[in-house]
């Protein structure tokens, strides 16, 4: 039975002067007409310095900064950065004033040795400019950057200039100079080194935008420049903090608004005074909500922080608190744990754990029991990282380290006793883990449930149903397919809804090796095949036009899913609107796009299945009368809504009267309106052929009174055209308050789920022919959970590799709730486009 989802230092080029002769006849020339010449040649001289003068501004120094480095974009200027470790060198609280004399002279000396370490190398000292020293700290560690200038003309050479190369020299250098060194010589007995991003190389004794700053036990703040009305392009900004000897240094971003991308925008912290990358924190850029807060903790008493913005794009910027910590207490982590069940996190978790960090819990629960432990958060992340190897960041369990990204990780000890160790190296440090241990008894692991073999208990109805809900596909082992799945080659069972949906879901291909045409043809999007040379020759042989998609000959033929532009010419390729291209000559591909966008930075990977803060703003709650939450919609525009007909089109004549609903827009809580805009109804346009009793044109427009405020949680979602193509076998989101499960009660949270979209000949067969061309078919990814999470008129959104999010559909209808091959059904948006247009002028 079918049922609606109700419940609900820069140097200048050369200049050569040239000698101009000019040459005269006999005749005698007038001082006027002399003059006229002369102003003449002089103008003609300064046009062609003007132009001279701006292609060298744009091929040479359009990138610079203030202070001679060039951003990486134009790579001219390599810098690279690092410390050195001095050795008979007593510290001096005075080396840490840059305007001191021992700043000054021993800055100075070091210089000189960094320097004429380099020249040894006929190459380096060819195109060496500088090196600088900017801070010292106890050990005692000096900290630079040195800069190579290498000409235009000489771009090629670059990759030559390799860290490598540079800190072999200095080693070198250092080392012969440790065999002749007397006593009164400065000795440096290691030096580390690391190519630097030249916007980030600062002057210490800069005066524009730099700071030194001292974290003490009373947290204090500082901003970006122009906080919060916005900061200005190129600014190169600089934080050196301190604490003393025994403290770190914690730094937390209360708010956080940088331009997208890290690129052009970034803050870069590190656990240096020297932006070297080995010691680098993270980097992050965009905009962070409460929710998902920036914090970082250095593992000493020094930290930098670099704000760097090259984008013509204001933003507020941020504003940070440090604070001065004992370093005891970040390091006091491990221990024994002898309870029979508990939580233990890395260090200061949910903040960024420290730098250089480790420890070791031992986990030890009664004999005859053993452990389970099961990460429900681990984030471990960091650049060039292999996570089958996990040399750096890792947790260490039964010999097994695992780091990167997981949405959950359950181990189980084989014994009474777990030691789990965790280790940060130097440079990069992320949000960690969280984990809950709990002892069990080895013979009855899971009373009533089935037992995975990694320790995880799944309840007895998952087992071969074609999920790894396991983690480890023990759950789909050793199977016997049901009557409503697909036997793969390899013996694994998976629904028949994921056939032919262009997804290897057995893992050997069997699953498609029935769906693709011979080799020697095309197989049309409707599933016919044709002869290969049937594609791009101009013609429409596919009945959808499939064969002519981005065949840049087929100018003038218009298919399926060709884009028509609003000067009538037909463009195809594939999803050509919002893809940052102009594909139309009038570029109306390109006109309604400030749409799809999420302004919060959100973790890829989040446990259980509440909805973070903003991460649906496009999402809207419908209340009617007094009945609370009943359906949902999506935000297309400012002024309109886009929903289910079935909420409004019932035996009741009050569900289609516009004042008895109230809209709720940048809600997550359905009891708290921090951020919420409530707007009443000014009229309801359900489509004129929607079918009570088949769903089909399952669609309805909602005009606001008045017209909604974009924040951070609230934005219209992109509306696809009508040749946009949701392929079958992509995943997308479906968002909602309505039951948790079937005959549930709705959700306080906003809840979300990973749905598959399905190929609709095998969505047709399964829902028996009650599926029409206005309708498309998802199954549940995540948690056993379809539109019952959705629930009626909320967006099933689909995330495009332009960066937009769209909207693919509006919940419909299904047969109960998640139940098995029964999938969800939407209404597709893509098919109703043109009305949708025509009724909102959208």
């Amino acid at each position: 039975m079918q049922s609606a989802r109700y419940d609900y230092g820069r140097q200048g080029p050369n200049t050569n002067q040239e000698r101009i002769d000019f040459l005269t006849n006999k005749e005698k020339v007038s001082s006027k007409r002399k003059t006229r010449i002369l102003i003449g040649v002089l103008v003609g001289l300064l046009i062609l310095a003007a132009v001279a003068a701006v292609l060298i501004w744009l091929f040479v120094f359009k990138d610079a900064d203030p202070e001679g480095a060039f951003s990486e974009k134009r790579p001219a200027t390599p810098v690279f950065s690092g410390h050195m470790k001095l050795v008979g060198v007593s510290y001096d609280q005075m080396l840490e004033n840059t305007e001191s004399k021992e700043f000054k002279d021993m800055a100075g000396k070091l210089e000189a040795i960094l320097g004429k370490n380099i020249k040894n190398d006929e190459f380096l000292t060819k195109y060496y400019a500088k090196s600088v020293v900017t801070g010292f700290s106890e050990g005692v560690l000096a900290y630079y950057w040195c800069q190579f200038d290498v000409p235009p003309t000489d771009l090629e050479i670059v990759p030559e200039l390799s860290e490598e190369r540079v800190l072999e020299t200095m080693e070198e250098g250092i080392k012969a100079a440790r065999s002749v060194s007397s006593r009164s010589d400065i000795q440096i007995s290691e030096i580390t080194l690391s190519a630097t991003d030249p916007r980030m190389a600062r002057s210490p004794t800069a005066k524009d935008c730099f700071f030194r700053l001292e974290a003490e036990k009373t947290p204090k703040r500082f901003t970006s420049p122009g906080y919060p009305r916005g900061y200005s392009p190129k600014s190169r900004c600089q934080w050196q903090i301190r604490a003393d000897k025994n403290n770190v240094i914690s730094v937390n971003f209360p708010f956080f608004h940088i331009e997208d991308d890290c690129a052009d925008d970034f803050v870069s912290i590190y656990d240096s005074l020297s932006p070297d990358d080995s010691q680098a924190i993270t980097e992050k850029c965009g905009q962070r909500p409460p929710s998902n807060p920036l914090g970082v903790v250095s593992s000493g008493n020094i930290m930098l922080i670099n704000f760097i913005t090259d984008s013509e794009v204001q933003r507020p910027g941020f504003e940070a608190e440090y604070v001065a910590m004992p370093k005891s207490q970040v390091q006091a982590c491990g221990g024994v744990l002898t309870q029979n069940e508990g939580v233990f996190t890395s260090p200061l978790h949910p903040s960024f754990y420290p730098p250089a960090v480790d420890c070791k819990w031992t986990i030890k629960v009664p004999a005859g029991k053993k452990v389970r432990v099961r990460f429900d958060m681990f984030r471990m992340k960091e650049p060039g990282v292999d996570i089958g190897v996990c040399h750096k960041d890792y947790v260490k369990v039964m010999d097994t380290k695992y780091c990167g990204e997981m949405s959950s990780l359950t181990l189980t000890s084989t014994s009474n006793v777990l030691e789990v160790t965790f280790h940060s190296d130097e440079s990069y440090a992320d949000k960690g883990f969280s984990a809950k241990y709990s002892a069990f008894d080895p013979s009855n692991p899971c009373p009533k449930m089935f037992s995975c073999r990694s320790g995880l208990c799944i309840t007895n109805n998952h087992k071969c149903d074609g999920w790894d809900d396991c983690g480890d596909m023990s759950d789909e082992m050793d199977c016997r397919c049901e009557k409503d799945q697909f036997s793969c080659a390899n013996g694994m069972c998976k629904p028949e809804l994921w056939v032919c949906d262009s997804v290897n879901d057995c893992g050997d291909g069997s699953d498609e090796e029935q769906c693709s045409c011979e080799e020697n043809e095309w197989r049309c999007g409707d599933g016919a095949c044709l002869p290969q040379d049937v594609v791009c020759d101009k013609k429409k042989d596919c009945e959808d036009g499939s064969d002519e998609v981005s065949c840049e000959i087929s100018i003038g033929v218009c298919s399926d899913f060709s884009f028509k532009c609003n000067n009538g010419e037909c463009v195809n390729k594939v999803n050509a609107e919002c893809d940052q291209m102009n594909d139309c000559h009038d570029g109306s591909d390109e006109t309604a796009c400030n749409c799809g966008t999420r302004p919060y930075k959100l973790n890829r990977i989040v446990g259980g299945q509440n909805a973070e803060v903003g991460e649906s703003p496009w999402q809207v709650s419908l209340h009617f009368m007094n009945s609370g939450h009943v359906c949902g919609a999506s935000i297309i525009n400012e002024r309109w809504l886009l929903s289910a007909s079935h909420c409004f089109v019932t035996s009741s004549p009050k569900n289609h009267i516009a004042s008895n609903w109230q809209t709720y827009s940048g809600m997550r809580d359905q009891y708290k309106s921090d951020g919420v805009q409530r707007r009443s109804l000014k009229r309801i346009i359900s489509h004129p052929d929607y079918n009570r009793m088949t769903f089909d044109y399952d669609i309805a427009l909602l005009e606001l009174s008045e017209p909604l405020e974009f924040t951070n949680t609230i934005q219209p979602v992109c509306l696809p055209s009508s040749s946009h193509v949701f392929l079958a076998g992509m995943s997308c989101w479906v968002t909602g308050w309505g039951t948790l499960r079937e005959g549930g009660r709705t959700a306080q949270i906003l809840q979300k789920a990973s749905v598959k979209l399905i190929n609709d000949t095998v969505c047709n067969v399964v829902t028996e022919g009650q599926v029409t061309s206005r309708m498309l078919c998802s199954g549940f990814l995540e948690g056993g959970v379809d539109a019952c999470q959705g629930d009626s008129g909320g967006p099933l959104v689909c995330f495009e590799e332009s960066g937009k999010w769209f909207q693919a559909g509006i919940v419909s209808w299904g047969e109960g709730c998640a139940r098995r091959n029964k999938p969800g059904v939407y209404t597709k948006v893509a098919k109703l486009a043109n009305w949708i247009k025509k009724e909102t002028g959208i």
